[in-house]
């Protein structure tokens, strides 16, 4: 595979020599031009030596509220003159509750004081290696794990193995109303379904364990603590389907959870749960871990399969879908760790009892006046059902991730999990999605946590908030919405993959468009211009992430306008 040989080379001299390329080309009969393409798409290989000191400040908007640009500018100043040191920037490293996060030589440092991290990168500056950071786990137990003990694990793969029953477990799914937990929702027991009824033997299961979208980071804390419940997710699906081999897709910054979940597999293969013969199936199942070369784009589906098969990491236009076409253009499920890590307890527990775990009462939002999107209010909503992990990050006391009944409301999140702001200030706003799910006002906090609930919030252009992955920021009153807009919208630009025109152009231009503002050089024509590029992104770009674009700066125009409005006069 194109991307494990070339995450080999680059483990061996801390780059891709040109001359290993022409070696990789002659073994593996692929073209240089295609290895040099692909080795230039992603932004963790290297085709030059490394500095001795490389050091990277996450400055994405969680890490931007607690302090990174600080910290990027006392680092600067420790190392000023110093000879083959490199100051930069990083996009999101997944540890919003712990920021602000740096990466120093592909390790990643976070929830330390300056003074600790500036230590750090004194030792590193004058040549000293340093040990990596040690994270500890969550405490259970944990809603999700049906398992009292180690010894009743796997207890769903064991059962399903003995019957051979794949549409029992289908209707369990359906019944429990599972849904796709990286953002999209799509029913789960749809597309193993969908997959299972595809012509062919040959199929896959692909784990999204990517986790790059900004203010994300609860998939890194199930694999850290429930892992079996991952690779028994995985098998299931495979034995459901008729795949005989899955992919668990993990983000390259993650070493702790890239090792866990290797040592997980290799049990899996030690108790006859994967291999040649899963749990006395008589189907064979093989399971590995794929380590992202990186690239927030990886996070959609087929940019995702597109690097497995070794090839730059673009979206490819849809239909067909990979349930359909996936890996190898093969019959392909897709779905992400939270998903997938739900499974098992719906097989032990049943969907009832899956369905039991949410909130009875919730809070819904209603507009009086179609289309007045400023006036609204909260009344009393359905029953939900099931399971959400969360991350709770930004201006709050302490932030983490949390596992959570569905139809949990923003405010017990923020203010009961997370122990309310951090300091004297009050709540301004609010993300319930990271940046895809735009910027919400303070009182909206008493919405409660679903998919349909949240995609009832509406504002400018007729664009919808969302549930997405459970990434909640914590803004406090005095943060420049502004600011943080064209930080979130910066990020999106610099994560296009620039293969369609609109988003490649329409982002730079949002970027262009929001600095002005910034620099008081913004006019009435400036704020029309986002409402058409939001059209023209919304509907013509290839993939989620140039449809997301505009949502930080149109929520910004619908619920902080005076704060535009004020740079634009400022002039």
């Amino acid at each position: 595979m194109i991307i494990e040989e070339l995450h080999h080379i680059q483990h061996k001299h801390g780059y891709i020599p040109e001359q290993e390329l022409y070696a990789l080309s002659s073994r593996i009969n692929v073209p240089v031009y295609e290895l040099h393409g692909v080795a230039t798409f992603y932004p963790h290989f290297r085709m030059s030596p490394p500095p001795r000191a490389d050091i990277k400040v996450c400055g994405d908007f969680p890490c931007r509220l607690r302090g990174c640009e600080e910290l990027k500018n006392r680092i600067n100043g420790v190392v000023a003159g110093v000879d083959g040191v490199e100051v930069g920037h990083h996009s999101c490293l997944g540890q919003c509750d712990r920021a602000p996060a740096v990466m120093i030589n592909d390790e990643v440092y976070a929830g330390q004081s300056t003074d600790a991290i500036l230590s750090l990168v004194k030792q590193v500056a004058l040549g000293a290696k340093i040990k990596p950071q040690q994270f500890t786990g969550l405490k259970g137990p944990f809603m999700c794990d049906p398992y009292a003990t180690e010894a009743d694990r796997y207890g769903a793969v064991k059962e399903l193995a003995k019957t051979g029953d794949a549409d029992a477990v289908i209707k369990k799914l359906n019944d429990a109303g599972l849904r796709g937990m990286g953002g999209a929702g799509f029913p789960t027991g749809r597309k193993w379904g969908a997959v299972k009824g595809a012509p062919g033997d040959e199929k896959y299961i692909v784990c999204n364990a990517d986790e790059c979208e900004v203010g994300t980071f609860k998939d890194r804390e199930i694999m850290k603590n429930v892992p079996w419940l991952l690779c028994e997710g995985m098998i299931l699906a495979g034995l459901v389907v008729g795949a005989k081999r899955g992919f668990i897709y993990i983000r390259h910054e993650y070493h702790d959870q890239i090792h866990v979940m290797q040592e997980e597999i290799k049990k899996c293969y030690k108790l006859g749960l994967c291999g040649e013969n899963v749990a006395g199936s008589g189907k064979r199942y093989d399971l590995e871990v794929f380590v992202s070369p990186g690239g927030y784009i990886q996070g959609e589906e087929s940019a995702l399969l597109e690097a497995i098969e070794g090839h730059r990491g673009q979206p490819r236009v849809k239909p067909p879908f990979p349930v359909f076409v996936g890996l190898w253009g093969k019959p392909t499920i897709i779905n992400n760790v939270e998903t997938l890590s739900y499974t098992p307890v719906i097989c032990q527990k049943g969907p009832e009892a899956f369905k039991g775990f949410g909130k009875k009462e919730t809070t819904v939002i209603k507009y009086p006046e179609k289309g007045n999107y400023k006036k609204y209010e909260f009344v009393p909503g359905p029953a939900v059902s099931g399971i959400k992990w969360i991350g709770v990050s930004g201006h709050v006391k302490n932030p983490g991730v949390f596992e959570v009944p569905m139809g949990t409301t923003y405010e017990e999140a923020i203010f009961k999990l997370a122990g309310g702001m951090r300091g004297s200030k009050k709540l301004k706003a609010f993300a319930p999605s990271g940046p895809s799910g735009g910027f919400l006002p303070a009182d909206m906090i008493k919405l409660s946590m679903d998919f349909g609930i949240m995609s009832s919030v509406q504002y400018r252009g007729g664009f919808s908030s969302m549930l997405g992955s459970g990434a909640i920021v914590a803004i406090e009153e005095g943060t420049d919405m502004v600011d943080l807009a064209l930080n979130a919208v910066r990020f999106f630009r610099n994560e296009s993959c620039g293969k369609c025109v609109p988003c490649r152009v329409g982002s730079q231009k949002m970027v262009d468009t929001i600095y002005n503002i910034m620099e008081g050089k913004g006019t009435a024509e400036d704020i029309a211009n986002i409402d058409q590029l939001s059209d023209t992104l919304l509907m013509a770009s290839i993939c989620g992430l140039g449809q997301v674009v505009p949502a930080p700066i149109l929520s910004t125009l619908e619920f902080f306008r005076d704060e535009v409005e004020a740079k634009m006069k400022k002039k």
